[in-house]
């Protein structure tokens, strides 16, 4: 007897058939996904160990920089022992970065092209015939020898940082850390390098890693919030200040006890005046303002290209007064990378958008074919283009007519914010200034850090300017 067909298992039976038809549809996307976009990643993961075996069939390819001079080679001598020589010595060390002892800058983050031969296949097969080794593809990066030894001279024996970067791409043109280390030898130095009593810190890229209190700098995230709070009348806000703030038991003193006198807003941020951005911190919604903090990224994961440290910022409601009035005026808690400094402020010079900052613009094959290049691409929006443009009014003030003054110039115009930021009593205080130019059409942004270092103004502004003048004088 014929059974009948059972209409409800023929149903089940073909939703399972789609489900795995749909399984491998979805294996098959991400599969492609992962070759396309993940896999050179995934690849160069420095906990990959495959990678180390590519050094077995393939001699290092060489770091350039933006104009073609060599950063870092392989030299291959009569026996065939490989030594990595960094022609610039200790000019490039936190940012080219080391590939013995580890690896660390540029030569961890493009180790897989390096380690990886484009050489037509013909030659390849000719060097395995023949027991040689392949070259290695070549990684031009965006930085500027010029603007890099500028930077590093200017900067002298002063410990600290400078970022110099394009606003509208994300480019990295320069990034110097003192004190430094001489790549070619930091095997020999290794361990006075990681010695206990060794407190310099050469290793430690300060531009990514080093986490200073922003000082003056933070007036920025502080106005900002302010602005975002009173949007229809914070130009009204008063301040008058005899140079000392006062309020109940606490005392905030501007710099020097200067007495800038009646303020409004755009004055008391270019004269960087602490009593009035006390004064407007105690006016302001703290979880607003953190709010804000976190969207100019504060306590998150930069979008760098190296390795760097999370900026944070830690007061919520129910702090006291002391602390609110601490960082409002970037005291108390809060801590900054330079090159986040340098973000934030490329994000106002960029109408409110941050671009993703980079080192590698492209990747040739020893035939000089471009096996990939490297474009610009956007984080998001950290604030409106209103928002940016008003700031830009206030930083251009701090340079017309505030504590900017040594970088007023005929030449180009700027806008900036500089910082003496405390960090231990009795010490010296560090030196910031932060800024962009030209004002109204901004090209470059700089950041400088001079640790302990005294006025921003006095010692930050101008490492900045000299590094302004050189990159303007070659336009």
């Amino acid at each position: 007897m014929k059974a009948n067909p059972n209409p409800k298992a023929n149903r089940h039976i073909l939703m399972l058939t789609y489900g795995v038809v749909l399984l491998f549809v979805g294996l098959g996307v991400y599969f492609g996904y992962f070759l396309l976009f993940r896999s050179d990643s995934v690849i160069n993961n420095s906990y990959n160990a495959r990678l180390d075996s590519f050094a077995d069939r393939v001699v290092r390819g060489e770091i350039y920089s933006s104009d073609g001079r060599v950063l870092a080679k392989t030299e291959v001598d009569g026996e065939g022992k490989e030594t990595r020589v960094y022609p610039y010595d200790s000019l490039f060390a936190h940012v080219v970065g080391y590939s013995t002892n580890g690896k660390t800058g540029l030569e961890a983050l493009s180790n897989f092209y390096l380690l990886t031969s484009h050489v037509n296949l013909i030659e390849q097969v000719v060097n395995e015939w023949s027991g040689l080794k392949n070259p290695g593809d070549s990684v031009f990066s965006t930085l500027d020898v010029d603007l890099q030894k500028a930077a590093f001279d200017a900067l002298g024996k002063r410990k600290g940082a400078v970022v110099v970067m394009e606003p509208d791409t994300g480019k990295i043109l320069a990034m110097v850390s003192k004190p430094d280390y001489n790549p070619n030898t930091l095997a020999a130095d290794w361990s006075n390098l990681v010695a206990e009593d060794n407190n310099s810190g050469q290793l430690l890229n300060r531009a990514t890693q080093g986490l200073y209190p922003p000082g003056s700098t933070f007036k920025l995230v502080t106005a900002l919030e302010y602005m975002r709070e009173n949007p229809a009348n914070y130009r009204d806000y008063i301040f008058d200040c005899n140079g000392i703030y006062k309020n109940a038991d606490y005392t905030i003193r501007c710099y020097h006890e200067t007495a800038h006198g009646h303020q409004n807003l755009e004055q008391a941020f270019a004269n960087s005046c602490n009593g009035a951005f006390s004064n407007l911190g105690l006016q302001l919604n703290l979880n607003k303002w953190k709010n804000t903090a976190d969207q100019l990224l504060f306590n998150t994961d930069l979008p760098l290209p190296i390795a760097g440290n999370k900026s944070s910022y830690s007061m919520e409601y129910g702090a006291d007064t002391w602390e609110i009035l601490q960082t409002a005026i970037g005291q108390g808690q809060t801590q900054i990378t330079p090159i986040h400094n340098a973000m934030i402020v490329a994000a106002i010079a960029n109408g409110g958008t941050l671009m993703k900052p980079y080192l590698i613009d492209h990747v040739e094959n020893a035939g000089g074919d471009v096996i990939k290049k490297f474009l610009p691409q956007s984080y998001g929006n950290l604030m409106t283009a209103v928002e940016a443009s008003d700031l830009t009014e206030f930083m251009g003030a701090v340079v017309r007519s505030g504590t900017g003054s040594a970088l007023r110039t005929d030449a180009y115009t700027v806008a900036g914010k500089t910082g003496s930021a405390e960090f231990e009593k009795g010490k010296e205080t560090h030196a910031w200034f932060i800024g962009f130019a030209p004002a109204e059409q901004p090209r470059v942004v700089i950041s400088v850090i001079a640790e302990e270092s005294g006025s921003g103004g006095q010692t930050a502004a101008p490492i900045a300017r000299t590094l302004f003048d050189l990159y303007f004088s070659r336009q």
